[in-house]
């Protein structure tokens, strides 16, 4: 396996995309949990969540977006990010921005918030990652 380095400021780390390193299956859903991630808010929203994710350097290695809930299995955290602020910006800047390119989602998520509060979390290790990847994979065919 090819190990890449990367420098941020004063810190350098490793990025390993499969390895033995921490890895996290986070999982969110929307307020309410209405089932409105269809069409091309779909698309928009996973565009969002790609760029948000490439700029504060996090690899993800397999996600899929649910009809009201995202699944997503990430690697590669920079050192200086918990998971919490990850999920902090993802979040975030998926919610402001979906909110402001669809106006008429003001109407149901009257709060400026788009997702529920909260996500789960939990790290995989060698023999949960071949049980977590499968499952991603049948589900992103549902």
């Amino acid at each position: 396996m090819v190990s890449k380095f990367r420098r941020e400021g004063y810190a350098l780390f490793v990025i390993r995309p499969h390895a033995i390193l921490p890895q996290f299956d986070v999982v969110w859903v929307t307020k309410y949990r209405c089932k409105v991630l269809q069409g091309p808010m779909r698309e928009r929203i996973r565009e969002i969540i790609i760029q948000t994710c490439n700029e504060i350097g996090v690899y993800i290695v397999k996600g899929v977006l649910g009809r009201d809930h995202v699944h997503m299995f990430l690697s590669s955290i920079p050192p200086m990010l918990s998971l919490s602020v990850v999920m902090q910006r993802i979040k975030g800047r998926s919610s402001r921005r979906i909110q402001m390119e669809l106006p008429q989602l003001r109407k149901r998520y009257w709060g400026r918030r788009f997702w529920a509060r909260g996500y789960f979390s939990t790290t995989s290790g060698n023999v949960t990652d071949d049980i977590i990847e499968p499952y991603l994979e049948l589900h992103s065919v549902k």
